[in-house]
């Protein structure tokens, strides 16, 4: 790291936090398709956090504000996107990460199901020729019916139906539809998307659709490497600045892809208290802290925690309790930049929480009132986070 290197330390990266994730009072959002935006997208494997995210961080926090931007505007997409996890996202956003991402975990993808079909003695000997021909069919199904859950769509394309043995002798050895890895398939290459859930806001059975018949002129065909640049300006945008091994971490590239998208960027070198860090070259301009105290409750998976690999300078010590062993976040408690606890909601409808740390009075009177705002949000609803961690599962009971 060269000498004249700009320092950005531990508080000027709350700051920016603070602001950029709208999280401080005076920073909030208009709406859920900023939020998305301004976020490079939210994790959408659990449907309860993509609102619980999004609301936390809208000047108005409705419920219906999000479902109109997915289901009726539909300027919000779910896709398959980095590390092979699902984001909700704006359109323009879904184009960047089909071709930056999706395209690469479509292709691994398909080689993991011509495996399992060889394995278990589908298709014939011609396992890719009988694929593509499944997928068109399924295509020309949901086509014809618009919108269909893969069961539905599995009753009009019966080839759907057949199953999969996953995991052979192993412990854990289960079985998985061909319509699921045709339709994961599919999503991943940008040709199919998955629409309004059959249940509540909660529910994570979906519809399909195909895209071009979801959303008006489908999704934009981009260059790969055009694309990789665009979704590192994103992250630098939002959760800038950070390390090469915060990006690899986040994109699920290589460390040469990730190199790659920061030259072509033009991104500068900073120092981060030591760590050698990466800035977009017009974002050098020191951000002070406002001085405006904020507390936030955000949901499992938020993608605030979920934003670096490099987490110290904002978990501390708590990563143990908040997270799982696959590095999945549960729900965490926020004061100024940094997690402080974790919260859960029980059997009964209950929001409750817990402190790793002496917040003070008044920050600790903010928690509560949060956590009375986050029971009475989700009202008759119960959320429980598809990975479990610790303190989750000891606070909820």
């Amino acid at each position: 790291m060269g000498d004249k290197a700009r320092r950005i330390g531990v508080d000027e990266r709350r700051a920016r936090l603070a602001v950029r994730h709208h999280l401080a009072p005076g920073a909030k959002a208009s709406g859920p398709v900023e939020v998305a935006a301004s976020m490079a997208g939210l994790h959408g494997t659990d449907a309860a956090s993509v609102y619980l995210a999004a609301a936390e961080r809208m000047a108005t926090a409705q419920r219906e504000l999000i479902e109109r931007a997915l289901y009726e505007d539909r300027k919000l997409l779910r896709i398959l996107g980095m590390r092979r996890t699902m984001f909700v996202v704006p359109v323009d956003l879904a184009a960047v990460i089909q071709a930056a991402c999706s395209r690469k975990v479509a292709i691994q993808q398909r080689r993991v199901t011509l495996g399992f079909l060889q394995e278990c003695g589908i298709g014939g000997p011609d396992h890719a020729s009988w694929l593509r021909e499944v997928e068109e069919a399924a295509v020309r199904a949901l086509t014809e019916l618009g919108e269909a859950t893969a069961a539905e769509l599995a009753v009009a394309e019966p080839r759907l139906a057949e199953q999969i043995r996953l995991a052979r002798g192993k412990a854990y050895e289960g079985t998985q539809s061909v319509g699921s890895r045709v339709l994961l398939l599919l999503g991943a290459e940008g040709r199919v998307v998955r629409t309004r859930p059959r249940g509540s806001w909660i529910s994570t059975q979906y519809r399909w659709s195909p895209v071009d018949t979801w959303v008006d002129g489908g999704i934009e065909e981009l260059p790969t490497e055009t694309a990789r640049v665009e979704l590192v300006r994103r992250w630098l945008t939002a959760f800038g600045p950070g390390t090469v091994a915060d990006l690899k971490w986040w994109t699920g590239w290589t460390v040469r892809e990730v190199r790659t998208a920061l030259d072509k960027l033009g991104a500068v070198e900073v120092d981060l208290d030591g760590l050698a860090g990466v800035v977009l070259s017009e974002d050098l301009e020191p951000v002070e802290p406002s001085g405006e105290p904020w507390v936030a409750l955000l949901p499992a998976l938020d993608p605030t925690v979920m934003g670096w690999a490099g987490r110290d300078w904002y978990l501390g010590g708590h990563g143990p309790s908040l997270f799982d062993r696959n590095g999945n976040a549960g729900p965490t408690i926020w004061v100024d930049g940094r997690v402080v606890g974790g919260w859960a909601q029980r059997p009964d409808g209950e929001v409750v929480f817990r402190l790793f740390e002496d917040v003070g009075a008044e920050a600790a009177a903010a928690v509560e009132a949060a956590a009375a705002r986050i029971e009475a949000w989700i009202g008759a609803s119960r959320v429980t986070p598809r990975f479990r961690t610790p303190l989750e599962r000891e606070l909820s009971g």
